[in-house]
């Protein structure tokens, strides 16, 4: 199948039979769907490499909460109050031992945000799980970046989670 113009040609010479000769010029059907995939291959590629900070931001705001659950766990399955501390630049996690608070080993490290990455408003806010996962107090930590915002919430049970 051909799409395009067709001319007919016609000739009185001596000789010549008076049947009329096609010719085609244009584009396959196939060759039209190749250069629309390529299109489309190209467009995904290009919305793919666009960056997307609202989605890191909540991937990052995901990963402190995933975090926060873990010192929850913590407290429970090792039967000693953890911690969790917050700044505008980065957080981490105690852990009482010995009379006192003493850091904790990773994966429970201290931790900076990624860069641009802010909590905002903040000195030094702190969160501590008892033995049984409560919270002694609810949080609730705002990150910003590039002026996206998203809020981790801690509840008064321990849960962690991003809000909205």
């Amino acid at each position: 199948m051909t799409v395009g113009c067709r001319a007919v040609v016609e000739t009185n010479a001596p000789g010549a039979s008076l049947e009329k000769h096609p010719t085609t010029s244009g584009f396959t059907l196939i060759e039209l769907m190749v250069v629309i995939t390529v299109i489309g291959l190209a467009s995904a590629a290009a919305v793919l490499a666009m960056p997307d900070t609202r989605g890191r931001l909540t991937d990052e705001a995901a990963r402190f909460a995933a975090r926060a659950r873990s010192a929850h766990d913590a407290a429970i399955v090792e039967s000693r109050p953890v911690s969790l501390w917050v700044t505008e630049t980065g957080y981490g996690f105690d852990q009482w031992r010995g009379g006192r608070w003493t850091p904790m080993e990773p994966p429970l490290g201290v931790e900076q945000w990624r860069p641009g990455t802010a909590a905002a408003g903040l000195v030094r806010e702190r969160v501590t799980f008892d033995t049984t996962g409560l919270a002694d107090r609810p949080l609730t930590i705002t990150l910003t970046r590039e002026g996206a915002r998203t809020d981790v919430v801690i509840e008064p049970d321990g849960r962690a989670h991003v809000a909205g």
